[in-house]
C-alpha cells in the first residue's frame, strides 16, 4: 500500500486543488425581451432564440384579507 514520505504543504494541496471550485452558469440574453438566463435553456417569460416556444400563464394574485 502506498504511504506518503513526508506530509504535503498548505500551499502544495491548494495548488492541487485549484481546479476542483464550481464555476458559475454561463447566462445569456434573451434578444426579444432582453431577459438574463442560462444558454440553452427557456427563459421565464418562455422565448428560447429570439421566438415564443411555451405559452406562459399570467401570474394570478391572491388577496389574504378575506375576514
Amino acid at each position: 500500500m502506498a504511504v506518503q514520505k513526508s506530509r504535503k504543504t498548505p500551499s502544495r494541496r491548494g495548488m492541487r486543488r485549484s481546479h476542483d471550485r464550481l464555476s458559475a452558469p454561463t447566462l445569456a440574453e434573451e434578444a426579444s425581451t432582453g431577459e438574463t438566463h442560462r444558454r440553452h435553456h427557456v427563459s421565464a417569460e418562455g422565448f428560447y432564440r429570439g421566438r415564443q416556444v411555451i405559452e406562459v400563464a399570467p401570474e394570478i394574485e391572491e388577496d389574504d384579507d378575506e375576514s
